[in-house]
């Protein structure tokens, strides 16, 4: 045969846009011998004139249209927050937009979602019209190269110094790249585009100025920008909220039951309320939830954004929220005394506090009152006053009889009992800090988190009673690594733990309660802590270990959390409740939807975390020099991290400053010893130390020990003797620490030869 002109090789590849390599075409073509050398020709001719466009080394795609499979720029998000993008060819992006509709296939190992900036590989295909990608692997994260942080100007140009206290990298900035940026700005940097070179400072573009470091709000923002928190919601999203339409539903009316909100006393979003009456064997208790699902519509542009938020991300000093404010903290919000939809769930206890039944309603109701917990407590506790004392009789004291109940069922069952406490940020109008408080942890705070647990619990067993897919809350047992290192711990202090045995709840309390007010309390709470397993979310049912439950589902907060308000459609799909419940289009994406909020939730922690940690340090700032009480809370072969008393704050006591003497890790008891005196610093060990250095815009404090070492346990001291004796003896010195496990001495690097600092030879 002759060989196919140009508009046959193009007409070939529009019909088949499988065939994306010349291989691919010369088969299709049944192209042979010397007329691949003309197949080569035509290929390059179509390439120059814009026809086709190179995606591979020996790969095109239509000019007009993307490929099947592959990489995809996501360069912004449309007025409806959905992400768009165009496939990248070797001469940059090409053809229509595509829009993500989310990951591909069986989610394998950490899944990352894209982002704006973001390249991923992706599958690509036209539905009714429209370009979608489901992304297979990001390729390459937009923050990957940049850094978040202080921008300040000297006599020779601009210099970015890095947020993160990880971030080791600096950026020069040249007049004509610091877009506007001033000093003490807080800005966004770039590596800037230069010729490959081996030596000379790394110099970045300015991309954007985010804030100023003596705004006192300067610590979230950081934060916020660190860690890709979505902030601005889409005009769509908006839209929608200002303008709520509720799905048409059945609905109960619950407006003659006298359900009550019980939350912190500056919460602007009430999304859970309760009410219980006493019934001749037993309880009837009702939890009432705002009903979110209603507003915000499976892939509406609401629904969309509140996925790729995953949940409302909460800073000292503010919230940045899954749902506008206008959803959250108004229509969505059960305020006292206005007409609010919810979902409810109805339960019945017996006198010992077993749950007998329970029954899912769609209701209306309408919010008695709202009370803060100490409004309720006070009350409960003789000091009624307003709205609590008025709601005492017929309302707080039958909730409080019903707790009492539930709480002997809960005791029975033994969840685990780690009551750590938590600190609160105190800021003044101006934003300034005032002050840092212990939370209390009031009966009232126990109540409602027992009452939620409960109706938790009877959504994950109604939806596994209806067969129905669900989002579960689920925390694993401990793993047997971890179980063995832990046994192993409490070897050193002479306690015992039998590794064969299946870890329990309630024998991680027995220790707890056996040691409390004793010299190890603080020590093996810490290790208890460190041996569970992370909570996360699953398609798959793993049981909650914490709360000792068999099952266990998100319900009660569908206002900041979407695995809530996927537990919601669930429940609506599963009980015939409206016509807006979990459709089988997302039904099959739960893994995957699982995985993803897992993520955010994670993200969330660490950008609280990292603000809290500025903040304390701003706090702190002025103190430098002064002495505090606090207590060692990590043990590693660089040094000591210290939670300073009554502030909380974390400070890191290097290795090196400690004194002259040849320090040993010893990992198992998570101390360090001095060789030869065998005194030792250890985990949950009371100390005294000075602040010596804030680094406010890191989190970082720096401290000085000045308490003298412990002695060590009587079970660890012939241990270490014989480890000492198989070690050659060395010099010790300032930052030489030696491995328990090893047997090498460890080096801080700053205790290194500059020989070896740069890793070459002498």
């Amino acid at each position: 045969m002759s060989f196919p002109d140009k508009q046959t090789v193009l007409d070939y590849i529009r019909d088949h846009p499988n065939a994306t390599t010349k291989q691919d075409i010369a088969r299709g073509l049944k192209v042979k011998g010397r007329d691949r050398a003309t197949l080569r020709e035509i290929l390059k001719e179509l390439e120059e004139d814009g026809t086709l466009e190179r995606t591979g080394k020996r790969a095109w795609a239509q000019a007009d249209r993307p490929p099947p499979t592959g990489v995809v720029q996501f360069t912004h998000q449309d007025e409806n927050g959905d992400l768009i993008g165009k496939a990248v060819g070797d001469n940059g992006p090409f053809g229509p937009d595509i829009i993500y509709t989310g990951l591909s296939g069986k989610p394998r190992g950490k899944v990352t979602e894209p982002g704006e900036g973001d390249r991923a590989l992706c599958k690509i295909k036209l539905v009714d019209g429209v370009w979608q990608a489901r992304a297979l692997t990001v390729l390459e994260k937009r923050l990957s190269n940049s850094i978040v942080g202080l921008y300040s100007q000297g006599p020779r140009g601009g210099k970015v110094t890095p947020s993160n206290r990880k971030e080791r990298r600096e950026f020069l900035i040249q007049e004509a790249d610091r877009n506007g940026a001033e000093d003490g700005d807080l800005v966004i940097t770039v590596p800037k585009p230069q010729a490959r070179r081996q030596y000379g400072p790394n110099l970045g573009i300015v991309r954007e100025v985010i804030g100023h470091i003596d705004d006192p709000r300067s610590a979230s923002l950081l934060a916020i920008h660190a860690h890709d928190i979505p902030v601005e919601f889409p005009e769509a999203a908006l839209e929608q909220a200002r303008d709520p339409k509720p799905a048409k539903a059945e609905r109960e009316d619950l407006t003659q039951i006298p359900l009550i909100t019980i939350d912190p006393h500056d919460a602007r979003d009430h999304d859970d309320a309760v009410f219980a009456e006493q019934l001749d064997d037993g309880w009837r208790v009702i939890v009432a939830i705002a009903d979110v699902a209603a507003y915000v519509t499976e892939n509406s542009p609401l629904d969309r954004e509140a996925l790729k938020r995953g949940n409302s991300t909460y800073f000292p000093d503010r919230v940045v929220p899954m749902l506008p404010f206008e959803l959250s903290a108004d229509e969505c919000s059960l305020r006292e005394g206005e007409l609010r939809r919810c979902m409810a769930v109805e339960m019945i206890f017996d006198k010992s506090g077993t749950k007998r039944s329970h029954r899912f309603i769609r209701g209306m109701m309408k919010s008695a009152a709202k009370l803060s917990y100490q409004e309720a407590q006070a009350a409960i506790d003789g000091k009624p006053g307003g709205k609590a004392g008025e709601m005492l009789e017929d309302v707080l004291k039958p909730l409080w009889s019903a707790y009492a109940a539930v709480a002997k069922a809960r005791d029975k069952r033994s969840p685990l009992d780690l009551d750590l406490p938590e600190r609160r940020i105190i800021f003044s109008e101006d934003g300034e800090i005032e002050g840092i408080i212990t939370k209390e942890r009031l009966e009232a705070h126990r109540l409602i988190e027992e009452f939620m647990i409960q109706a938790n619990v009877a959504a994950a067993e109604t939806l596994e009673k209806q067969k129905s897919p669900l989002i579960y809350r689920v925390h694993d047992v401990p793993t047997d690594a971890k179980i063995a290192a832990f046994a192993e711990f409490l070897q050193t202090i002479d306690m015992k733990w039998h590794v064969g045995e299946r870890p329990q709840t309630e024998k991680f309390n027995r220790l707890l309660k056996d040691i409390q007010g004793g010299d190890y309390d603080q020590m093996v709470t810490q290790m208890v802590l460190r041996t569970q397993a992370q909570a996360i979310y699953s398609e798959e049912n793993l049981g909650h270990f914490g709360l000792n439950l068999v099952r266990y589902a998100h319900f009660t907060s569908p206002i900041r959390r979407y695995a809530d308000l996927i537990v919601h459609r669930a429940l609506i799909a599963a009980l015939n409740l409206g016509p807006d419940g979990l459709s089988k289009d997302m039904s099959v994406r739960l893994e995957e939807i699982a995985e993803h909020i897992s993520g955010t939730e994670r993200r969330s922690m660490a950008a609280e975390r990292e603000a809290t940690d500025r903040y304390l340090a701003l706090f702190l700032a002025d103190r430098v020099g002064a002495e505090f009480e606090g207590r060692i809370t990590g043990v590693t072969g660089a040094g000591l991290f210290v939670a300073l008393a009554g502030s909380g704050a974390d400070g890191f006591v290097p290795i090196s400053s400690i004194s002259d003497d040849y320090w040993v890790l010893d990992d198992a008891a998570m101390q360090i010893y001095a060789r030869g005196s065998g005194k030792t610093y250890g985990l949950g060990q009371i100390v005294k130390v000075r602040l010596k250095e804030v680094t406010p815009l890191q989190g970082g404090l720096l401290l000085e020990m000045l308490s003298e070492p412990m002695p060590a346990p009587k079970g660890r001291r012939e241990a270490r003797r014989k480890t000492d004796a198989d070690t050659p003896s060395r010099r010790g010195g300032p930052g030489r620490i030696q491995s328990k496990q090893s047997g090498k001495p460890k080096f801080s690097k700053k205790t290194l030869p500059k020989h070896k600092r740069r890793g070459r030879k002498k």
